[in-house]
């Protein structure tokens, strides 16, 4: 296996704007949702929201030479991208209509916001903490709560992830993006921001 190919793909397919996409789907398909009405227009929110809109941002900012890179911004590079994306999580936890209804997607994305948040902060202590960690731990810990809160077996995904969450870790270390210490405190905020709000809906 070329890992020169191979461990940047982590970084670009769990890029942290496709992480809520990826929470979403997985709660359609846990929770036995289906594809309806109401959880078609969350997919199409969440897609405008989170992947559309920043997407766009980002080719104006790097367009403008804002921005150089999709996958390693500098600290002061990625400030504006993730108060955006804090920006675009409030509104669809705000103005989706009916998000509030569905309590573990609920909390999913109020975590993401909470460590948006926390990572916008880090960033004016000169702290480049990673998104990219964030992002995994946050998904990881959400597809744990699901198989708590639905009473489901679902070993293997959990397992599946956190293999994925090494290999972008390590992804991050190869491409040179952050050093241990980033990719350390990444995944504590990723995993905080979802423990803390469980006793809300587990």
């Amino acid at each position: 296996m070329d890992l020169k190919k191979t461990l940047p793909l982590f970084s670009y397919i769990f890029h942290p704007i496709f992480i809520t996409f990826y929470g979403v789907l997985l709660y359609i398909w846990l929770a036995e949702v289906g594809i309806n009405s109401l959880s078609l227009l969350l997919l199409i929110q969440v897609i405008i929201l989170t992947i559309f809109l920043p997407l766009s941002i980002y080719y104006l900012l790097k367009a403008t030479g804002h921005i150089k890179s999709f996958t390693e911004a500098t600290i002061n590079e990625r400030k504006f991208p993730i108060l955006l994306q804090a920006t675009f999580l409030f509104i669809l936890l705000k103005f989706s209509g009916f998000i509030e209804d569905l309590a573990p997607l609920y909390f999913f994305m109020l975590g993401g916001l909470i460590a948006s948040i926390v990572a916008f902060v880090m960033t004016f202590v000169n702290f480049k903490v990673s998104l990219h960690m964030i992002g995994v731990c946050s998904l990881l810990l959400f597809i744990t709560s699901l198989s708590i809160s639905l009473n489901i077996s679902i070993i293997p995904l959990i397992a599946l992830m956190i293999v994925i969450v090494g290999n972008v870790a390590s992804s991050r270390l190869f491409m040179k993006s952050h050093d241990a210490t980033e990719l350390i405190a990444g995944s504590c905020i990723g995993f905080l921001s979802q423990v803390i709000l469980w006793q809300f809906y587990l």
